[in-house]
């Protein structure tokens, strides 16, 4: 069965338009490299500016509406600038991007021209700040606290493992406690929080799996009633659009596995002792299941994105493309592991690493990241409510493609 997708001339017009552009004004050096680490200053500083042309062309956050400032284009677009985009080695986008769907859904139409408007041109970036140190992902223990003071909310509290590059976000967005007497899922409100406050500090995280990993610790901060987005009471429900499409309710426009397709590469392209390493039937059959898991993954991605597009509705698929994307990732690592041999851990900077490295650092950031947007358990427990197999029964939480008609 063939499973590529096939594209229209106008789409393959456009495709041309894209790739045209990519080459003509990227230069090779400002490509992103395998490590993300190795990221210089002139690199980071080309980008934002690169981003803000994009935005400009729509380019950059392609299918959200262009009346916020993004391309209002379709998904197919967006599949395209994806294949594009990683074919060149560009750096997609400033943000943390599960804000934009949180906003377009809880928004006011005065937060939506001042957070989203200016995110989705690149002119500011933000971080998603969720996680606590004491309780991991799970919101319904948070202990940051936002006591009111006139129009204004004075937040303070702790978070660790927030991702994004750098440590000057514009802002930092999440959930904080309104009201400590009021039951679970009724007690939080949801922020947008300016950087740099008073009282507020981003500290990176040095780990294994890279630096791009934050600290985040505010003492007394002070920000906006203007800033509190929902009621002062809605914090969870507006947290669960964020994580809805945090946990596959997206979907991908274009997943690709690298660290797969480099692996079957390794396999039929390297000799040891003058035998290609696929020669071996173990290492065979090890590669092909990892094959087969990887292109299932993709088909759960593609088939989420495609019904979040079309405005379909969302129940299970996107947890179970979550589930399945998380244990099956751990599964390849491991065969990746077993297939090269020692050579898996040579980093970037050793002349003998095969893919310039990038099969190490796949390595290290998959040590961490199955524990990103809660852990594997949690997205069982979501997946057995969504299907009707745990005690209780969950709703998905409303996202733009549910929650906003379609324009087409």
């Amino acid at each position: 069965m063939d499973f590529t997708l096939p594209y229209t001339e106008e789409q393959e017009r456009f495709r041309k338009e894209v790739r045209d552009w990519l080459e003509n004004n990227i230069p090779v050096a400002m490509r992103e490299p395998v490590d993300s680490e190795d990221i210089t200053e002139e690199q980071e500083k080309f980008w934002r500016g690169a981003q803000k042309q994009l935005a400009t062309k729509g380019w950059l956050y392609p299918t959200y509406p262009q009346e916020y400032g993004g391309g209002g284009l379709s998904g197919d677009h967006e599949s395209i600038l994806m294949e594009e985009f990683h074919r060149i080695g560009g750096v997609r986008t400033p943000n943390a991007t599960l804000i934009i769907g949180t906003l377009l859904v809880w928004g006011t139409e005065e937060q939506k021209q001042r957070f989203l408007v200016p995110m989705l041109k690149a002119e500011v970036t933000s971080f998603q700040k969720f996680t606590e140190p004491q309780s991991g992902a799970d919101m319904a223990n948070y202990q940051t606290r936002a006591v009111r003071d006139g129009d204004d909310w004075v937040i303070t509290g702790q978070n660790v493992f927030v991702s994004g590059r750098g440590n000057n976000p514009d802002y930092l967005w999440g959930p904080a406690v309104t009201d400590p007497d009021a039951p679970r899922h009724r007690n939080l409100g949801y922020f947008m929080i300016a950087n740099p406050s008073p009282g507020l500090e981003v500290r990176n995280q040095n780990l294994v799996n890279g630096h791009d990993q934050h600290f985040i610790f505010l003492d007394g901060v002070r920000v906006p009633g203007a800033n509190l987005i929902g009621g002062d009471h809605q914090g969870w429900q507006v947290a669960s659009s964020t994580l809805e499409e945090e946990h596959g309710g997206r979907g991908q426009a274009f997943p690709i596995d690298e660290t797969v397709d480099n692996m079957l590469t390794y396999a039929r392209q390297t000799k040891h002792d003058g035998v290609s390493v696929g020669k071996d039937p173990v290492v065979q059959q090890d590669a092909m299941q990892a094959y087969l898991e990887s292109h299932v993954n993709g088909l759960f991605a593609k088939r989420t994105f495609w019904m979040y597009q079309s405005h379909t509705e969302i129940v299970y698929e996107g947890n179970q493309s979550s589930v399945w994307q998380r244990e099956s990732s751990l599964r390849s690592t491991a065969t990746v592991r077993d297939v090269y041999g020692m050579y898996s851990l040579l980093g970037t900077r050793d002349p003998l690493a095969p893919h310039g490295g990038q099969q190490e650092v796949a390595q290290r950031s998959r040590a961490g990241q199955n524990h990103a947007g809660g852990s594997t358990n949690i997205a069982k427990v979501v997946l057995a409510r969504r299907i009707g197999i745990s005690r209780t029964k969950e709703r998905p939480a409303p996202t733009p493609s549910t929650a906003i008609k379609a324009t087409a």
